[in-house]
Formats: C-alpha cells, sequence, structure tokens
C-alpha cells in the first residue's frame, strides 16, 4: 500500500533533509530556545496531569490506520521541537494546540503558554486488535525513541546519536530539532517519518520508514556532517536498564528475583561468530569494546522471558522488547562499544551499546549509515548456533561452589542450534580462555535433564588485583556448537561483597 496520498507528499524526502542539515552544520551552533523555567520545574505528577486527548489525534476523522498524539514540553523535555505535516497540500508547520490537552491542575492550565510547543509526539496503530489505536513509537527528548512489537510493554530505548558516551570529558546529547511526518494513505501498513538532527558538533537527517507488527521494525538512512573534531562516535545508539539479575546479587531489602529491562549484549561479527554477553550493574562506570569488522548486527536482549524470574505484574519486565540492528551495508572495521553505569534503583537506564568507528572523527566530514531495527519480542535472528539461556555466578570457595579462596564458580547455560537433540551422554565439551593473568581450575560440560539445557561449569581465579575475564564455547570436537559467552566480573563486586 502506498505511503503518501500525493506526488506532493512524495516530492518532500531525504535529500531536503540533507540539504538542511549539511547548510546547518556549515553555520555556528545555536542551541534551541528553552521553554519557561516553571515548566522545566514541573513535578514528575505534574507534568504527568497534562494528557493528550487521544480522540484529537491526528487523522482520526480519515480513520487512518496510523495516528498521532503529540508530546507537550515540559519537565525533562525543556525545547520544543518543530512537527510538519507532508500531505496533499504539501509541507506545513504543525502549530501548538493548548486545547488538544487535558489538565489535572486548572491553575496549570492557565499558566501554560499558548505557544508552548510539541516536545515529540506518539504514533498509534491497531497494532495488537483491530479498530484499536495502541501507542508503538515514541520521539521525544534528545534524540530517543521508543518502540514496541505487538503485545509488548515498552521497554528499552534507541537514539538518533550518541557522542562522547561514557567519556571522561562528558556526553554531549544531539537532539531532533525539527520532524516531517508524511501522511500514509489511510489503509497503509507502513510510513515515513523524517527528523533534523543537531548539536554542537555535529548534523545529521534521518528517514525512517516504519512497519509496526511483531516485531516493529524500523528502516534507517541517516546523512551525518561533523562540525568539529568528535573522540567517540556512537552510531544506532541503544539504552537500557539492567539493575540486578540472575548473574547478580539481589540488593539488600529487595523483594523480586530480577530488575531489568535487558539482560545480555548479541553481537554478530563479519566473521560469522555470534557472542553475547550478561549484562551488569557495576559500582563504577565500565566501558567495553569488542573489535568488529563489517558488523552484521548487534542487539540489547531480554532473553529471559518467564515471568517467574521477575514477578512484577505491573512491570511486566518479561515483556520488554529486544532491539536488534542489523546493518545494511558494509561498515567496515569499528567496534561494539558497551558503557554500564551503576544505578541504585530502576529508574536510570544505565545501559548503552552502539558501534562506533574505530578512531576518533573530524571535523568537516560527511558520514552515511544505513541500518534497521527489530523491537520485539519475536526478533527473528539467521542464528545457527546454541544459545546463552543464563548465567549464574557464585563464590569458589562455598559449598556447591568450590574449595579455592579468591576463586569464582560461573555457570553459563546453553540451548537449541546444534544442541537439539543430542544424546545426554554426546561428547559436548568446551573451550573456556582466561584473560588479564586470570586462571581457569576448572571447568566441564554436562546435560541437565530438568530443563534441557547444556550446562558450563567454571571454577576461574583472577590475577591479583584484576578483574576476572572469560570467554567460552560449546564445541563437538572442533565443531562450534554454540555462540561465544563472554563475561567481566570487577574486582568489586557484589558477589564477593566487596561491591555496592
Amino acid at each position: 500500500m502506498g505511503l503518501c496520498l500525493s506526488a506532493q507528499a512524495s516530492a518532500f524526502g531525504l535529500e531536503d533533509v540533507i540539504a538542511r542539515a549539511e547548510t546547518l552544520a556549515a553555520e555556528p551552533y545555536q542551541a534551541p530556545d528553552p521553554i519557561p523555567g516553571f515548566m522545566q520545574n514541573l513535578g514528575y505528577d505534574e507534568f504527568r496531569s497534562i494528557r493528550f486527548d487521544p480522540a484529537q489525534q491526528l487523522w482520526s476523522p480519515s480513520r487512518t490506520r496510523f495516528q498521532v498524539m503529540l508530546v507537550p514540553a515540559g519537565r525533562t523535555y525543556r525545547h520544543p521541537v518543530r512537527i510538519n505535516i507532508v500531505d496533499a497540500e504539501g509541507v506545513h508547520l504543525l502549530p501548538f494546540r493548548k486545547e488538544l490537552f487535558s489538565f489535572g491542575d486548572e491553575a496549570l492550565r492557565k499558566k501554560v503558554p499558548a505557544d508552548l510547543g510539541y516536545a515529540g509526539f506518539k504514533l498509534t496503530y491497531p497494532i495488537n486488535k483491530a479498530g484499536v489505536q495502541d501507542q508503538f513509537l515514541v520521539f521525544a527528548g534528545a534524540s530517543y525513541f521508543r518502540g514496541v512489537g505487538a503485545g509488548d510493554h515498552f521497554g528499552l530505548s534507541k537514539r538518533g546519536l550518541a557522542l562522547d558516551t561514557g567519556l571522561l570529558s562528558g556526553e554531549e546529547f544531539p537532539i531532533f530539532r525539527e520532524f516531517w511526518l508524511i501522511r500514509p494513505h489511510p489503509q497503509a501498513s507502513s510510513m515515513k517519518v523524517y527528523g533534523l538532527l543537531d548539536s554542537k558538533r555535529v548534523t545529521g537527517a534521518y528517514e525512517f520508514t516504519i512497519h509496526p507488527g511483531q516485531p516493529t521494525r524500523v528502516e534507517i538512512n541517516s546523512t551525518l556532517f561533523t562540525r568539529e573534531r568528535i573522540e567517540l562516535l556512537g552510531i544506532a545508539p541503544l539504552t537500557s536498564m539492567f539493575f540486578y539479575g540472575e548473574n547478580t546479587a539481589r540488593p539488600l531489602g529487595n523483594w523480586r528475583p530480577e530488575v531489568h529491562d535487558s539482560d545480555g549484549l548479541l553481537i554478530h561479527d563479519g566473521s560469522g561468530e555470534w557472542s553475547w554477553r550478561p549484562l551488569i550493574n557495576p559500582t563504577r562506570l565500565q566501558t567495553f569494546s569488542f573489535s568488529t569488522r563489517n558488523v552484521r548486527g548487534f542487539g540489547l536482549f531480554q532473553r529471559d522471558g518467564s515471568f517467574a524470574s521477575y514477578q512484577d505484574p505491573e512491570a511486566d519486565y518479561e515483556r520488554r522488547p529486544d532491539a536488534w540492528v542489523r546493518t545494511r551495508e558494509d561498515w567496515g572495521d569499528g567496534r561494539i562499544v558497551l558503557v554500564q553505569i551503576p544505578t541504585s534503583d530502576e529508574t536510570n537506564d544505565n545501559i548503552v551499546a552502539f558501534w562506533s568507528p574505530p578512531n576518533t572523527v573530524a571535523g568537516g566530514k560527511r558520514f552515511d549509515f544505513r541500518y534497521e531495527i527489530d523491537l520485539g519480542r519475536l526478533v527473528s535472528l539467521d542464528h545457527p548456533l546454541a544459545r546463552v539461556q543464563h548465567t549464574f555466578v557464585g563464590l569458589g570457595d562455598i559449598l556447591g561452589g568450590g574449595d579455592v579462596e579468591n576463586a569464582y564458580r560461573l555457570i553459563a547455560d546453553f540451548q537449541g542450534g546444534p544442541l537439539e537433540g543430542l544424546a545426554a551422554d554426546a561428547p559436548v565439551t568446551a573451550d573456556v580462555t582466561a584473560m588479564l593473568g586470570g586462571r581457569v581450575l576448572e571447568q566441564y560440560v554436562e546435560y541437565v535433564e530438568q530443563n534441557g539445557h547444556w550446562r558450563l561449569s567454571i571454577l576461574a581465579m583472577p590475577a591479583e588485583g584484576k578483574p576476572l575475564e572469560l570467554r567460552a564455547y560449546l564445541k563437538r570436537d572442533a565443531t562450534p556448537l554454540s555462540e561465544t559467552w563472554t563475561y567481566t566480573l570487577p574486582t568489586e563486586n557484589d558477589i564477593k561483597g566487596n561491591g555496592k
């Protein structure tokens, strides 16, 4: 089904936004005008009381399958963005209309300026039930956007770009300062959105082609223009939350077994290797780089989809979506960067993952990136190997762990792929490597009949004063059977009790 209603609408495209981004990059950076101070200082409940009227969604009179709810500026959304509609009448700015919102506080309603502006928008679509408009994709705040597949609960976020994330010099947050929404045909199953990104050191033009479903797929074409040198350029960044899980100690006083939006980072390198890194909540900022050549994909996943692992019917952590970034061209040499930031609760997004070129990026350069992101619990991967299902970590000198002081017992459970159908006594072994001077004291593989998993058990000791860094995969003879499991346990950690 066509995306647009007219030749005028289709005449506007990515090249128009690229031209704007290139012109903007040649000019000195100008920060957007902030909203009034009292709107920035609204409390959480005050801002939440400002609600868009769903009956006023854009395009609802025409019963189009795609409709739009608007997000008011306020609280952390401190700068309004321009939102344009591209339709049969051409391109026109969407003016702010105060009457589209209800206010829990009449005094606040009177104070809100008539020209406050929008912080972003929410796309709705009958993604779960015919005739029912459900929110499935939200663009609001800096360059953030969040999406779900059918039946999912909102969780991790995506960003247009990350700059110097995890560096001691501090992070710069680019913003989408203008959007163009291409009005789709009433029965269209996909639509386009364009965004103009801007920050002190870079501008960008983005084309989003959006396909709601399970999973929801967003195809992205982007062109970047650098104004100044960038130390760490983050492409296709993903942001999530990991408070604690099966591989960590439960913080004192917390009753739920696990609390996280994502539990691991998956990488598919151009070499064909699939690697899985379970997430942690460190006591200090941690940044890891995984070298890649022509990376094919990477993503943050919530592999544990069992309610029993979370026991939280309100948060629905078992329904949080995965996000898989699939490259659509050769990105060459680079690295997947994983940033893990300490957090004391579940309200902070403390996990960031992105692709970055191997070196710093100079000013005055143009870059083009094409990729797509799958969002949902049923992301389809061309993954032929067994997958890590669980990671457990304990001390290596207690009952069930071992009898070696200062050692750790690590368990990785694998399932699927070529392990399916193997006899319990099949000769499955493991290749285990310790880095940074660590030692593998013991390792063995066994079939666990109770859950149908193949379990790798490792007793390992870190070098004095260094983290324990391990890498392992299952094999039969010389043939790999599983993705590669990697793990880094910091010197200060909650397993030994010298962390948080």
